[in-house]
């Protein structure tokens, strides 16, 4: 029997758009501050991640991304209610699929003997399973992920090497990446994979193309405009 494909996907920012969060922080700062305020809350969501690793500690990904909203709303001068980060950390919960995700998930369907589908986040396993229960466009068909792989099992966060020795080790593919992939929208996870040794595709959903030059000898295998095309390149790779 050949080997199949193992494709791990990122979750956050990559399957749900952590951008449509806007659509809840409008609701309590208004429409003018909402989409500010979604890209600073992620942009230290990320950086949070970074730096403690860089200090050799951890948090859960739900403390940090706290944390990070915190940190947002206090950049703009704006205050933030208990039960309003109640309100929106379960909104996290439920973010919105980007436009593609349905044809993507359709496909890994169509390829189902020769493609195996992970999901693979930063995520505590609890909040990776409440986004994907919750969505209406994940959750019917959760089945499709053979299973869910967090970087919380090891006490680290991407791009951290041992996060992607976790997942090799999950799949039952450590020593053998030839026919394992990453898929993501973040260059960070993309450069990541490959300095593990994985094959991974980059979702440029900005049309600028592969722009980051930390390390231009672990660039990505395939580079595609959304996760759906992502799947078809790596297919025909």
């Amino acid at each position: 029997m050949a080997t199949k494909t193992i494709i791990a996907f990122d979750l956050y920012g990559t399957l749900l758009s952590t951008e449509s969060i806007a659509d809840e922080l409008a609701k309590i700062y208004g429409e003018d501050k909402a989409k500010s305020l979604a890209a600073l809350w992620r942009r230290y969501q990320l950086e949070y991640t970074w730096r403690i690793n860089s200090m050799g500690e951890y948090k859960p990904f739900g403390e940090i991304t706290l944390n990070a909203l915190r940190h947002a709303v206090a950049e703009h001068g704006l205050t933030l209610a208990a039960e309003d980060a109640d309100a929106l950390m379960r909104s996290y919960d439920a973010l919105h699929v980007f436009p593609e995700i349905p044809s993507a998930l359709k496909l890994l369907e169509e390829h189902g003997d020769s493609v195996e589908a992970y999901v693979f986040s930063n995520g505590t396993g609890e909040m990776v399973g409440n986004s994907i229960k919750t969505s209406p466009d994940l959750g019917p068909h959760a089945s499709r992920f053979r299973s869910l792989i967090t970087v919380d099992e090891v006490k680290c966060f991407k791009p951290d090497r041992r996060g992607y020795d976790h997942l090799l080790e999950q799949i039952g593919r450590r020593g053998d990446t030839s026919k394992v992939w990453l898929v993501s929208a973040n260059p960070f996870d993309v450069v990541g994979s490959r300095a593990a040794g994985l094959n991974a595709a980059f979702i440029d959903r900005s049309g600028k193309g592969w722009i980051d030059h930390l390390d231009d000898k672990r660039a990505p295998s395939v580079v595609a405009s959304g996760v759906d095309e992502a799947i078809k390149l790596i297919l025909k790779y």
